[in-house]
């Protein structure tokens, strides 16, 4: 019986020919995501702003506009109301009042008597409440948490491997939390402690594979010599190609089946998790690689390092 192979052995596929034409689109899409976080803006969830947060569910299906509308009228500030597809499901979110907790019971009392006088069968859950100090914190700390983890990679990859990898790792990284941003921005899903996770998760994935690709260049850089640097590195994203598609086929099959018939709350979670497993292999592929032929790195160069620490890939390509 012959075992089922998705990338036959003797697959050669030129992907450094359009590594010029990825990297322009890259640097492009890159740029309008940060230009879409700079002028739209992210819509930072109550754990990063403070507030409180009412999560409804209608009998019916119910306008956004016609709700936007019954919730300014009560004059509790900016409120920003946000729908979960079904029409039914809401989530408002109202500003943190200045005076004390005493207001901010009130104002969600007012929001709670108008939905249940006006939509009769109308769900209205707890309301969470987020104070200023403490959203300041959260904030800080997740930004804190996403730097440290992509510098942290980078400064392991460079002492693992050489410093020409280090930088790729990082710019590969950087490239992935940018573009996530940049769906956020768009799409003005929410941002909570939920997608700082999604980030952190996406930042592990994305360096599993970067990690297996340069294993599999450093050892033939190392037995190919004299082969030059762009046919060397064709040869090394081919040979891991298969460990490839299957690990970001499998994920990506599992997250796009949670994201359709997933709960509600963590649709973003979701949709951040999936969009960066295809940025990062993407960006494994035409970021991470590419990037060492512009910074000059040769076989000649590297053999005069030693290793500095124990395979991280096996014979498999999985990561020990």
């Amino acid at each position: 019986m012959k075992l089922l192979k998705l990338v036959p052995d003797n697959t050669n596929i030129d992907f450094m020919k359009v590594r010029n034409i990825a990297l322009i689109l890259s640097i492009l899409v890159t740029v309008a995501s940060l230009a879409l976080v700079g002028i739209r803006g992210l819509n930072l969830g109550v754990d990063f702003i403070g507030g409180q947060v009412v999560r409804t569910t209608f009998a019916q299906p119910v306008g956004i506009e016609d709700l936007r509308s019954r919730v300014d009228a009560l004059d509790v500030g900016e409120a920003s109301i946000q729908e979960f597809g079904d029409g039914k499901t809401y989530q408002i979110r109202l500003p943190r009042p200045d005076g004390p907790e005493s207001q901010a019971a009130a104002i969600t009392g007012k929001v709670r008597t108008m939905l249940q006088t006006n939509y009769p069968g109308v769900t209205v859950g707890a309301a969470e409440a987020v104070s200023g100090k403490v959203s300041d914190e959260l904030a800080r700390d997740g930004f804190l948490a996403i730097t440290l983890a992509m510098l942290g990679v980078a400064i392991y990859i460079w002492f693992r491997f050489e410093w020409q990898f280090g930088v790729g790792a990082l710019v590969t990284l950087g490239h992935d939390v940018a573009l996530i941003l940049g769906f956020f921005a768009l799409t003005q899903l929410q941002v909570d402690l939920n997608i700082v996770a999604a980030f952190l998760a996406v930042v592990g994935y994305s360096l599993n594979d970067t990690v297996v690709i340069y294993d599999r260049i450093r050892e033939n850089l190392r037995k190919y010599r004299k082969m030059q640097i762009v046919p060397m590195l064709n040869l090394s994203l081919n040979e891991t190609l298969s460990r490839t598609i299957v690990t970001s086929g499998s994920i990506m099959l599992a997250l796009a089946t949670l994201l359709i018939f997933g709960p509600d709350v963590i649709f973003g979670l979701t949709a951040a998790i999936l969009l960066g497993t295809f940025i990062g292999t993407y960006s494994s592929i035409y970021i991470s690689a590419p990037i060492l032929v512009w910074l000059g790195i040769k076989p000649d160069s590297f053999l005069k390092v030693e290793d500095k620490a124990p395979n991280l890939a096996g014979s498999d390509g999985a990561v020990v």
